[in-house]
């Protein structure tokens, strides 16, 4: 072999290389909403054909390599979202079967419990994500990137892979059509009637712990939750409690954390 060629192959094998290492500008989504669109139904998720489709580990590598600081507005939350939910699945793909993703939450072994109650360690606080050479939490994730942006709507985007989570969609969040995708989030988890529910006779409501928790997102918009809500439900109902939102009692309903399959 010339010593002419062998310098091309070298550096024909570093151009490669160097291509291979080098963080991704944008991802493609089509493989990763083909894989929800089959596995995912109705918000119940078929972990076992996830774990086992080839798809969802090319997605997360090509979650891994892109470069955040070259996505901004839309793209950069749709992004987000889309690693937040699809790491959740890895999470629970990677320990598949199990009961609830709260049962990660504590070390295995004794002394268990008592190690993470004073470390007040969880699943969602252990680095589990890996973008760009970097590590993040899920819950780094949610409260230190999502949250910020200022859109209470990712509350129902966001999946934790419970039953009283909201419906995982079954497609990749888009940047062409995340507003669409986050209207619709809204009106399929306010529709479902087991997380709210509202009584407008007796004008009284039990609705998801979720708007508990994050009352303050939804407050920053200058509503109240239940002013929020109302666009999501169908336009009488939605007009009714947003003319009565001051006088409804709010209850909430209890979190179901058991798997969402």
């Amino acid at each position: 072999m010339s010593h002419s060629f062998s310098c091309v192959c070298a550096i024909a094998l570093l151009s490669a290389l160097s291509a291979f290492a080098r963080p991704l500008a944008s991802i493609d989504n089509t493989g990763y909403s083909a894989l929800l669109s089959e596995h995912v139904k109705d918000g119940r998720v078929n972990y076992k054909a996830i774990k086992n489709d080839k798809r969802f580990t090319d997605y997360l590598q090509q979650l891994s390599k892109t470069d955040p600081k070259t996505l901004s507005g839309k793209e950069e939350l749709a992004f987000w979202l889309n690693v937040y939910n699809a790491f959740t699945l890895k999470v629970m793909c990677d320990h598949y079967p199990l009961k609830s993703i709260t049962d990660l939450n504590f070390p295995s072994g004794a002394g268990g419990l008592i190690i993470a109650t004073i470390a007040k360690s969880t699943i969602w606080d252990k680095q589990l994500v890996e973008i760009n050479g970097k590590k993040y939490s899920l819950n780094g994730v949610e409260n230190d990137i999502i949250r910020p942006k200022g859109d209470p709507r990712v509350h129902f985007a966001m999946v934790c892979a419970a039953k009283s989570c909201p419906p995982l969609r079954n497609e990749a969040f888009q940047a062409d059509k995340l507003n669409e995708q986050l209207e619709d989030q809204g009106r399929d988890f306010l529709a479902q009637t087991k997380k709210n529910t509202f009584d407008f006779s007796k004008k009284s409501c039990n609705i998801s712990n979720i708007f508990n928790w994050f009352k303050g997102d939804f407050e920053k918009t200058g509503k109240t939750p239940l002013q929020y809500i109302a666009r999501f439900l169908p336009k009488e109902q939605g007009d009714m409690l947003l003319a009565n939102a001051n006088n409804f009692s709010v209850n909430y309903t209890e979190y179901d954390w058991s798997i969402n399959e």
